[in-house]
């Protein structure tokens, strides 16, 4: 560069100062906010720097009143309706008691990482899903969007199993429950049991004719559920009315909602431990079957109950991790959360199995009951010797033991004729071994235990408003993973937001409560949210370790906790969690593909539920489910990537307001090397420099959104001072 270039640069860079000094000092009568603005400096997000920080700006973002609150507000989130009716049957499925080494390893292994992974980028960066993964990298913004559109997804079917236990909760106030006994059909001449509930059960027939009058196909609309309508917007409306103020009303609400359901849960197990067969019902959910461990269905079964229990990839996380201060000890709880949401698991199985076991015992005394009477009678007829038959056994009050013997006699002695004469083992074990999962667990067995259950009215409604606490608490963390996002990026009213989002999902939700609604709960359970959220998980963990990097993240760790994590989180989420992510992704895609795409449907001909296959357009609407889960990702990748929209049309993370005058910022969306972590006090800070943050804050005016890398230009401020001189001068 020639000389004379040289000063003149160097006049331009002292009068680039003298300009901020003016501006600083800037005595203009008619801009009196500008004389009592506040100079921050380096403050990505100036809105909720902390006090504890150095800064002088109040903490203007909503925190949660206490560590008990937060706790609750993650407990109750992570822990669902899963943890009651999958979780079980998945034991029971995968080998008993066995099944809990394979999950407590992949809980170390995958859940709690990365659960203290989102707990503490939220924590830091202090917004939600939209905001971190935008402050992280740009490109990879798309990972915010994708999470909240599978969270409106959840919640859109989600919302209707609560609506579903509210309805059997208004419905257990009577006695006996109207699900005791089938129903009797008059006609002109006699009276008789109602065909479809004397071919299933009680319970069956009211689940499926009564509450859902469901239809016998997914094409077959049949119109509208007016009684699960009705729920549904009681269930919408409950969630608003709880969600309208954000955390400052939810808040106060998981006090209830996370609580209730463990006084429930402990009062079953006690209940159930004083019952007939409830011991049976446990001895067989803790006997392990080795063999069945060692299979990779199972581990991979234990890893998406895993991924799916602590509710990964939702943004529900992040959204409630960042109402925390920045010095919060988010490690202990990760560590907390996991364990609790892991003995929650454990103590609704024992509760499950206690009762269906009390239910197998009642089950299986009537089973010996009228196998003992067709004892009876092919000895009257004689087709059974009575020789053969043990001289002390009644069979008139026969006991199991006894009922057994007689059955091992007659099949031997029988061993040709023994097929024809029709006769039960009547072993509890059977009964034991069907599994059960879902709303057939809650709807349909454990409802069914209940009516045997001395008052039984009492019981069903602390167990559907368990059921109801359980699915709040985990809409709680739904919604505010959808709303706290958009608030953030977009600055909209919260209320507003909360009251749109969940208009449109009510009105969206009728689809759920036609008579084939249940089958469109199934399509969106099996399809809106397991692909997605794998793939939203692993970007996640790539955009951590390997876009922003590991090392400087353990470093960011270390400065906000106090302390150095372990280095075993340093191994798990650069080595083996994304591995492992990745091999539970390709079996699912492989598990997917191999299972046929279909539903269970309820012929009410036969009494029973038939597979079915969905048609042309169920298969597109569950393509469409996946595609647009994750269409976000690749759409803001390439936006971003090849600059298809200009920064200054219209994106609020690249422009802001002074003076009522719109000012363009260069954003520079590559090349952020803030720290995540690293906040310092202004007494620490380096002199101003054209690098740095400098920007005014309006006393009394709203407060600046930040760009996705963090960062304000000096470009800004000077804009009114030197009009002529291009942008890249400054």
């Amino acid at each position: 560069m020639p000389k004379n270039s040289k000063v003149v640069k160097r006049e331009l860079d002292d009068d680039v100062t003298e300009s901020v000094k003016d501006l600083l000092s800037n005595e203009d009568s008619a801009d009196d906010a500008f004389k009592t603005s506040e100079l921050i400096v380096d403050s990505p997000e100036e809105k909720d720097t902390d006090v504890e920080e150095g800064s002088e700006v109040e903490d203007e973002r909503p925190a949660w009143n206490s560590k008990l609150q937060y706790i609750l507000a993650q407990v109750g989130f992570s822990v669902g309706l899963g943890n009651v009716w999958r979780f079980p049957y998945l034991c029971q499925k995968n080998g008993g008691g066995a099944y809990l080494l394979p999950y407590l390893i992949l809980l170390m292994v995958i859940g709690i990482p990365l659960f203290f992974l989102e707990l503490s980028v939220g924590q830091r960066i202090r917004r939600g899903s939209i905001g971190v993964w935008n402050y992280i990298s740009p490109k990879l913004g798309g990972i915010g969007f994708a999470s909240c559109v599978v969270c409106y997804f959840v919640a859109l079917y989600y919302n209707v199993i609560i609506g579903w236990s509210l309805f059997y909760f208004s419905q257990s106030f009577q006695q006996p429950l109207p699900w005791d006994q089938c129903p009797l059909v008059k006609n002109a001449s006699h009276t008789f049991v109602e065909p479809e509930c004397e071919q299933s059960s009680a319970t069956t027939y009211y689940w499926y004719r009564e509450a859902l009058n469901i239809s016998s196909s997914i094409s077959e609309s049949g119109g509208l559920n007016w009684k699960m309508t009705i729920c549904l917007l009681a269930a919408w409306v409950m969630v608003c009315l709880a969600m309208i103020k954000g955390i400052q009303s939810s808040g106060k609400i998981v006090y209830f909602s996370s609580l209730f359901p463990y006084v429930v849960l402990i009062c079953f197990l006690i209940r159930a431990f004083l019952l007939n067969g409830s011991i049976d019902g446990i001895r067989h959910m803790f006997t392990p079957k080795l063999e069945i461990m060692l299979e990779p269905k199972v581990w991979r079964e234990a890893a998406t109950q895993v991924f799916f229990a602590l509710g990964l990839g939702f943004g529900g996380v992040i959204a409630f991790s960042s109402y925390n201060k920045r010095d919060n000890n988010c490690h202990f709880d990760a560590v907390l959360v996991s364990f609790i949401n892991f003995f929650t698991s454990v103590l609704a199985t024992l509760v499950v199995f206690a009762v269906l076991g009390f239910k197998a015992n009642v089950v299986n005394e009537k089973c010996i009951i009228q196998n003992s009477e067709m004892i009876m009678k092919f000895l009257k007829m004689g087709n059974i010797s009575q020789d053969i038959i043990p001289h002390h056994i009644n069979l008139s009050a026969v006991t199991a033991e006894d009922y057994h013997l007689v059955y091992d006699i007659i099949q031997k002695v029988k061993e040709e004729e023994f097929p024809a004469l029709h006769l039960n083992s009547c072993q509890i074990e059977e009964e034991l071994n069907k599994a059960v999962q879902g709303t057939g667990l809650a709807f349909i067995a454990f409802t069914e235990a209940m009516t045997h259950f001395p008052a039984s009215p009492f019981w069903s409604v602390m167990f559907f408003l368990m059921l109801v606490n359980l699915g709040l608490g985990s809409m709680f963390g739904t919604i505010e993973g959808i709303v706290t996002p958009i608030v953030d990026t977009f600055k909209v009213r919260k209320e507003i937001l909360t009251v749109i989002c969940c208009l449109l999902a009510f009105c969206i939700g009728l689809i759920f409560v036609q008579r084939s609604g249940n089958y469109f709960v199934t399509m969106f359970d099996d399809y809106s949210a397991t692909l997605p959220l794998l793939i939203v998980v692993i970007l996640e963990n790539i955009a951590v370790c390997f876009v922003y990097g590991i090392d400087k993240f353990m470093e960011d760790l270390k400065d906000m906790l106090g302390f150095a994590p372990s280095r075993y989180y340093y191994y798990m989420w650069k080595y083996i969690s994304p591995l492992m992510l990745l091999s539970l992704l390709i079996a699912s895609v492989v598990n997917m593909g191999l299972s046929p795409p279909g539903y269970n449907a309820w012929i009410e001909d036969k009494a029973s539920e038939e597979f079915l296959s969905y048609p042309t357009w169920g298969l597109v609407v569950c393509v469409s489910l996946v595609v647009f889960a994750i269409l976000p990702v690749p759409v803001v990748f390439i936006v971003r990537r090849f600059n298809l929209i200009d920064d200054s049309s219209g994106n609020l993370a690249s422009v802001t307001y002074k003076r009522g005058r719109v000012l363009k910022e260069p954003v520079n969306l590559e090349g952020d090397d803030t720290s995540l972590i690293h906040g310092k006090i202004s007494s620490e800070m380096p002199s101003p420099n054209f690098g740095k943050n400098i920007y005014r804050k309006q006393s009394g005016s709203p407060t600046l959104d930040t760009a996705p890398n963090g960062r304000y230009g000096i470009g800004y401020l000077m804009a009114d001072i030197m009009p002529d001189m291009p942008e890249s001068d400054l």
